[in-house]
């Protein structure tokens, strides 16, 4: 039993890691998200089209692979197209891109929905009041689609948050990386392991009870 316990104190240890990369993550896949939500609904066909390819690529890539190849392939490339030898000083820096990125391309989604779920009429009332698109957009639009979505913005929090488990092979030390280390030196990897799924566990079911509460309670504000 003993063993169990260490290996949920292990892997408690890279639970900040874990969550620093998952909020950073979040914070830049809201803001490319928003972007890319943007340009997919822009009347120009070239933004929709780069918009739809960048999603497109990043839906249809598995993370595993795209941080395989920001973590070694990028390193590669500079070295041989700029002679300059390159790695990453700060490996952490490789989990906020990756997964910012991979996240943008599921936000940018989820925000679309919710741009397009308010009413066009409240698009109409501001026109009438002589605002511009962007005043629209700014200060009537976008603050209602935010809280259509801030379920769904809950949910894609959690789901990264167990996708950082992906980071280990650039040795990030999170969560999984600390389970791992563990066991190599003990030899007992079920219980290294099992105390990585409980970590994640308490991490996710803490986190899904925070996003029905706020639901709920914006449900009642409705």
């Amino acid at each position: 039993m003993q063993e169990y316990l260490q290996g949920v104190i292990v892997a408690a240890k890279g639970a900040p890691t874990t969550l620093l990369i998952s909020l950073v993550a979040v914070f830049i896949g809201l803001i490319l998200g928003l972007l890319v939500a943007m340009a997919k609904m822009s009347r120009f066909k070239i933004l929709r089209g780069i918009a739809t390819i960048y999603v497109d690529i990043l839906r249809g890539t598995p993370l595993l692979v795209q941080v395989l190849i920001l973590a070694y392939g990028i390193p590669q490339i500079i070295s041989e197209w700029f002679g300059v030898s390159f790695h990453w000083e700060i490996k952490i820096l490789i989990g906020f891109i990756a997964c910012g990125v991979n996240s943008s391309a599921y936000m940018a989604e989820i925000i679309r929905s919710g741009l397009q779920a308010v009413d066009i009429g409240q698009t109409e009332a501001a026109r009438s009041l002589g605002m511009s698109s962007t005043q629209t957009m700014r200060h009537i639009i976008i603050p209602q689609a935010f809280k259509i979505i801030v379920p769904a913005l809950g949910n894609e929090f959690i789901a990264l948050i167990k996708e950082t488990a992906i980071l280990s092979v650039a040795g990030i030390v999170e969560i999984t990386r600390r389970g791992q280390l563990w066991a190599s030196q003990s030899f007992l990897s079920f219980q290294a392991y099992i105390g990585v799924a409980v970590i994640y566990l308490i991490m996710t079911l803490t986190l899904s009870r925070i996003v029905a509460y706020l639901e709920r309670r914006m449900a009642q504000g409705d």
